[in-house]
């Protein structure tokens, strides 16, 4: 029964990076161009203030100031450098340097929370990062500087957000508790949108459908069983199943938009799908 119940509760996390790997192509096909930090901001704040207001509780004394680092970390920094990342880098090096946060867990896993480092972990962190490259990378890709920094940074800060939610775990449910961040997160992107960004324009039915599930589906729903994960689950065994968002993208830019699917890619396909269950049996270990 608890072998099925990890099962359970395995699957229903590897839902939100899957998810998360539709973003690109809502983005791309129902969003305004030109606005990363209003659809961040969008995307976050009105679906944690819509939970608020189903759940009605607030955090308590120290839990402000957590919840504000926790989200900074996971919202705020994080889709701040990824955005970055994205603009100054081809998609597939921007992927491929977002990759290498499940190793930055381990780490952070170690001087945290007191997790051992093992190989097995290691190499399926690995493995999927070389799953990554193959999957998305083109023998053209260009690299800026500037543009690894950010998608380091990205990297680091949801590594740590990840590790740091593990060991914050407030008395109240998942809901409220993804409530608290996203509402944290959004709030602390509005000055960024505001004063690095135009003002956004009229919005269309279409528009209005993107904003709808990047922040009900994308985020809220996505959020909560990510954190429901993450309280329950290994560090680095959640983290693995972050590879599975560059993989949906390319699949569904293979079924939606006619995009090619190479051998290799297919190569990068197996090998992600490979280091996920190799993470799993690491921290099931």
């Amino acid at each position: 029964m608890k072998t099925l119940e990890s099962f359970g509760t395995l699957a229903l996390t590897a839902l939100a990076p899957a998810i998360w790997g539709s973003t690109y192509i809502v983005t791309t096909e129902l969003l305004p161009a030109g606005y990363p930090l209003h659809v961040a901001m969008l995307r976050a704040l009105p679906a944690g203030l819509l939970l608020l207001l189903v759940f009605r509780t607030l955090p308590r004394g120290r839990w402000w100031w957590r919840v504000a680092v926790l989200g900074a970390l996971n919202f705020t920094v994080f889709w701040a450098m990824l955005f970055v990342s994205a603009y100054r880098l081809p998609g597939g090096v921007a992927a491929t340097v977002g990759a290498v946060q499940p190793l930055i867990v381990i780490g952070l896993a170690r001087l945290m929370l007191q997790r051992a480092i093992t190989t097995a972990a290691i190499l399926a962190a690995l493995a999927g990062l070389a799953g990554v490259g193959v999957l998305v990378l083109t023998p053209r890709a260009a690299l800026d500087p500037i543009g690894i920094a950010a998608g380091l940074a990205g990297a680091l800060s949801m590594a740590a957000g990840t590790v740091l939610t593990r060991r914050w775990q407030p008395d109240v449910p998942a809901l409220t508790f993804t409530a608290w961040q996203l509402t944290a997160g959004g709030l602390l992107l509005v000055p960024l949108a505001l004063l690095l960004e135009p003002r956004l324009p009229s919005l269309n039915g279409l528009n209005l459908l993107g904003f709808v599930w990047l922040g009900l589906i994308g985020g809220a729903l996505t959020y909560v069983l990510w954190f429901r994960g993450v309280a329950r689950l290994e560090p680095s065994a959640v983290a693995s199943l972050g590879f599975l968002s560059p993989l949906v993208v390319t699949l569904l830019g293979w079924v939606l938009l006619g995009q090619s699917l190479s051998p290799w890619q297919i190569l990068g396909f197996v090998t992600v799908l490979l280091s996920v269950w190799m993470a799993q049996r690491a921290s099931a270990r």
